[in-house]
């Protein structure tokens, strides 16, 4: 897999900071932080480093050029949050990474009862200033639509997301309890049942709830959030599951996260879903491709870097997939998914005793019995231990007679494959369908198939189970905003108006007010700057203010002015922007360059 380093207009969103009295007020920041996040992600131009990497270095001691570096981000932007009684304070900043420079701050003083509306207005301006700074985005009228008009629904429902972040047990089931309290505040409010759904979700695959209700509870919650809202991108993304997991329905899985994506681009997790989906029907291009994307915005992400190590285990890069394996059991030694594929490139390796050995010592508590019976069984027969291996098999195939054993379908099915048994491999795959044994999808394509694949029946189960998984809808590509002609007449009107009203000498002047007094829409100005004139805004206003600084320097009445001051009078509200523009622009400093001023003088005068 190539790897991408591509900074170019990625921001990363860390925590908001709480500084109210009250300690617990943490989720309401980590609320306000994620909106953040989802709203400028809405920006197609703009790239957004995802809620769990740019939470990874919450209450961590890392400078802001150590996380910008392993997030591959450009801009970080930080903030805080006072709440004091019915009184919000939010102030935010921009710094670019690469020299830690400050380029904006605001703060806002508002009523709590109007925090839905905040949000919207500060993503708003923090897109704008990106946009002066950055280049060219197109940002829409709102970022944040109000999912509720209940303050309090949205109260519980930011609880709810701080403790399911968590991911354990004991969080995830406060999440409900917070969850269904937002629910009795608004009955419809999409975005707590796809949390309910999402929530049961972990405890059915985590185990910590008995599976079948928990899944059930999921079905409930996700088809009450589908009937609320069909165009929720969670939703679709939870019924992905549900078809892939619960269903053994490869195509609706497809269906459901495609459209996931097209509602989201900017998912993490779908990315990473449909990534897995083309690895398991084998067109491993189009799962590289997603799951680069996944990896650009979630670098940090222990789910996204699994992914990454499953996609060098179904490519047969094995030892590169082991070293993903073995750092992300190190920092999580109950990643079961990890152990588990670790395991089947250890059996690749012919580790086959040192494998054993591991299975023998592994707290009871992290395999569940039919995954480690079968590793065991697949290791002995690969192995050539024909003896444990028979006994082993016996114990498979009586457990796999039960319908919802679905492990023991995978392993057994592993293990005729691997016997050279094909046609009770392929018998028990009939049979196991017809159950929904959803964990052969994974194991049908795995690369322990072996010898299977040659065999004609492979191909169409493989036309049965994957069929031909559609390539996401190309979206055509956009239109210039303005034609040659209009861009031709905006320009000049623009440039008209620069030379004759001066705006840059406002230091606070923006792209908005500049659209707004030359009566063109932002977008299009943005686009014009950029792409007709070829200058980010910033870089447009600041080469006026640069000329008219020149002007005022060789005016031999302002001799007595200082270079701030001559600098100030231009519009340059900050030393440091006017002297890293000026030496950009010139080649020089402004002291050099006065200095050359006056020997000019002294010149002409000889």
């Amino acid at each position: 897999m190539k790897e991408t380093n591509l900074k170019d207009k990625t921001i990363a969103v860390l925590p908001f900071i709480n500084i109210s009295a009250n300690v617990e007020n943490e989720y309401f920041c980590d609320g306000i932080t994620e909106e953040i996040i989802n709203a400028l992600a809405k920006i197609e131009q703009l790239k957004v480093i995802s809620r769990t990497s740019s939470f990874y270095f919450k209450n961590k001691e890392y400078t802001l050029k150590q996380i910008a570096d392993q997030l591959n981000a450009e801009v970080i932007l930080e903030g805080s949050v006072r709440i004091a009684g019915n009184k919000v304070r939010i102030t935010a900043q921009l710094i670019l990474a690469a020299n830690d420079f400050h380029f904006w701050s605001e703060s806002w003083n508002r009523k709590l009862e109007n925090i839905l509306e905040i949000q919207d207005e500060i993503s708003l301006i923090i897109a704008d200033k990106l946009r002066e700074e950055l280049g060219h985005l197109e940002i829409k009228e709102h970022l944040i639509e109000s999912k509720t008009v209940n303050l309090d629904a949205y109260n519980y429902y930011l609880k709810a997301r701080y403790h399911f972040n968590k991911w354990n047990p004991v969080d995830v089931k406060t999440s409900i309890e917070m969850f269904n309290r937002a629910i009795e505040f608004d009955p419809d409010y999409t975005d707590a049942y796809v949390g309910l759904a999402d929530a049961y979700s972990f405890m059915a695959t985590t185990q910590f709830m008995q599976p079948e209700k928990a899944w059930k509870k999921t079905v409930e919650y996700t088809h009450k959030a589908y009937t609320l809202n069909p165009e929720n991108a969670g939703v679709h993304y939870l019924l992905a599951n549900l078809s892939f997991f619960t269903d053994c329905n490869f195509a609706d899985a497809q269906k459901h996260i495609l459209k996931s994506l097209q509602l989201r681009p900017s998912y993490p997790e779908a990315q990473q879903f449909i990534a897995f989906l083309y690895l398991l029907s084998g067109e491993i291009e189009k799962a590289e491709h997603h799951l680069q994307f996944a990896l650009g915005i979630d670098p940090l992400n222990q789910e996204t870097l699994f992914y990454k190590a499953y996609y060098h285990y179904r490519t047969r890069e094995f030892e590169k997939a082991m070293i993903i394996f073995q750092e992300l059991l190190q920092k999580n030694p109950k990643n079961i998914p990890a152990f588990v594929v670790h395991s089947y490139c250890m059996i690749f390796q012919k580790r086959y005793d040192e494998l054993l050995q591991k299975i023998e010592d592994i707290p009871k508590d992290i395999l569940i019995p039919h995954e480690q019976l079968g590793i065991v069984c697949l290791t002995n027969i690969l192995k050539g231990d024909k003896t444990n291996a028979k006994v082993q098999l016996k114990k498979l195939e009586k457990e796999a007679e039960n319908p919802a054993a679905f492990q023991a379908h995978s392993y057994l099915f592993l293990a005729y494959a691997n016997l050279q048994m094909f046609d009770k491999a392929f018998d028990l795959l009939e049979r196991s369908l017809k159950m929904k044994s959803s964990v052969l999808l994974l194991s049908f394509s795995d690369p322990l198939v072996n010898d299977l694949v040659k065999d004609d029946r492979y191909l169409r189960f493989h036309e049965q189970l994957f069929g031909h998984i559609k390539k996401p809808k190309t979206i055509p590509r956009k239109k210039p905003l303005l034609d040659k002609k209009t861009a031709t007449e905006f320009a000049n009107k623009v440039f008209d108006f620069t030379q004759t009203e001066k705006p840059y000498l406002n230091p606070s002047v923006s792209l908005r007010d500049l659209a707004n007094q030359v009566e063109i829409h932002p977008n299009q100005l943005s686009w014009l700057l950029n792409e007709y004139v070829g200058k980010k805004f910033n870089e447009f206003i600041n080469y006026y203010r640069l000329e008219h600084f020149k002007e005022l320097a060789k005016n031999p009445e302002n001799a007595h002015i200082s270079i701030i001051g001559l600098a100030s009078e231009s519009g340059f509200n900050s030393k440091t922007v006017f002297n890293t523009f000026f030496k950009k622009e010139l080649g020089i400093t402004p002291l050099e360059y006065l200095k050359s001023l006056d020997q000019e003088k002294n010149s002409s005068h000889l």
